[in-house]
């Protein structure tokens, strides 16, 4: 039985949506499910459940360790970058001083030649090129836009705009950033955090393994020992580190100045909301949507790649 002529149609004169699918050219979309979000007792680096895990004030959670080697990480791109952009400096200064000193040698050299020569010798001034080496008959004065367009351009009419030109090094920033909000970040602003583990069923999680109690653990809320998902909105005392619920901590916290476990002083400040990844739900979730722009179709081999999540 020969296929439909819907699925093969090819004379149209525009993309039917199965043609911009199997191309895949274009925006591609794609519904996230449950499986696709992260828990909200797993790290934002290793994705695993954390081990001493450390928070900062925007609410990001991560492990000890994972969040200490992406400090360190940073620190060495920034040492990095600090020395490639000393190299260029540097380099820079050693141009401009062989300019200075050609240019210094050709005007003593010019002043010799008017002062031994039969005939004095004059310079054309319009001979001379502009910043961006244009000149003659057809020079022009560039606009900014043309200026930015040729110092970024990939040209290989113009020498500073070859592939193989040095590329420029700007002056990095010096501080580090949260991996997950992009923010300024300081080893010192970030609090270690306490979940308090459901015991009820600590007998029978005694028999399990080792390795797979680490992802059976339940956490519960102190003050209402309500089990804590992803469903529920958590926050955290930097002063401490316990977790509570959000009903619980902005119901007793600021009348009770005190931390419901530890009896530690607190203020309103010391409220930090935890950021959690979702269930699944449009309704509960905000970003369910993952979106990918592509500018090669099928025959590049990406038509078929499933979009990643931004």
């Amino acid at each position: 039985m020969p296929q439909r002529h819907s699925k093969n149609n090819n004379d149209l004169a525009y993309f039917t949506y199965d043609e911009k699918k199997k191309l895949g050219y274009g925006t591609q979309r794609e519904r996230l499910g449950k499986d696709s979000i992260k828990p909200f007792d797993a790290c934002s680096l290793c994705l695993k459940p954390f081990i001493d895990p450390m928070c900062c004030h925007k609410g990001h959670v991560f492990c000890k360790e994972c969040i200490l080697e992406c400090f360190l990480a940073q620190k060495k791109d920034i040492q990095r970058r600090l020395a490639a952009h000393a190299s260029q400096k540097k380099q820079d200064k050693d141009e401009e001083e062989e300019r200075l000193m050609l240019q210094k040698a050709r005007e003593l050299d010019e002043f010799d030649q008017q002062n031994h020569s039969a005939m004095p010798r004059y310079n054309d001034k319009n001979q001379n090129q502009d910043k961006n080496g244009f000149h003659g008959a057809n020079s022009v004065k560039t606009t900014s836009f043309e200026e930015e367009a040729l110092r970024t351009m990939k040209a290989f009419w113009l020498p500073s705009a070859t592939p193989g030109a040095s590329v420029r090094v700007d002056a990095p920033e010096t501080h580090t950033v949260c991996p997950e909000g992009k923010e300024k970040l300081k080893l010192k602003n970030l609090f270690a955090i306490r979940f308090t583990e459901d015991n009820s069923e600590e007998e029978e999680n005694k028999t399990k393994s080792s390795s797979s109690s680490s992802y059976d653990k339940t956490y519960i809320c102190p003050s209402c020992k309500v089990t804590l998902t992803n469903t529920m909105s958590l926050v955290a005392l930097s002063s401490c580190g316990h977790v509570f619920c959000k009903k619980c901590g902005e119901k007793f916290m600021p009348v009770d100045k005190v931390c419901l476990v530890c009896d530690k002083p607190c203020k309103d400040r010391n409220l930090v909301g935890l950021k959690k990844g979702g269930t699944g739900f449009a309704e509960h979730d905000d970003h369910l949507e993952a979106k990918e722009y592509k500018h090669l179709g099928s025959g590049s081999g990406l038509g078929l790649v499933r979009p990643v999540k931004t």
